[in-house]
């Protein structure tokens, strides 16, 4: 793989839980780490649901292979959010590919 074409900073993270101040369980994010990736959208479309516009943007995200990445866990890529729907290991373990989608 091409370290090139990996030029995008991105943040994996997984889900946490914890307390508030008045002892209630919360759900957060947690870094997980801190990688190179390829960030490519696939598509996008646009429809009316329930009487609101709806977007819905899909994208593949390339890193270097890891092990330790679940379809649970998301990604920041500066101010945008991406789900992980799925990992896709690649046939050479030279690399990773998650099937995102921004979350609006």
């Amino acid at each position: 793989m091409r370290s090139g074409s990996l030029r995008h900073r991105i943040v994996i993270q997984q889900r946490g839980s914890g307390v508030d101040s008045w002892g209630q369980p919360i759900n957060t994010w947690t870094d997980v780490i801190s990688v190179w990736a390829y960030v490519r959208h696939l598509s996008g479309s646009e429809s009316i649901k329930a009487d609101t516009p709806t977007s819905e943007v899909r994208a593949s995200i390339r890193i270097r292979w890891r092990t330790d990445i679940a379809a649970a866990m998301r990604v920041l890529h500066g101010a945008t959010v991406y789900e992980i729907e799925a990992v896709l290991p690649g046939a050479t373990r030279e690399h990773v590919d998650m099937v995102c989608r921004v979350v609006t």
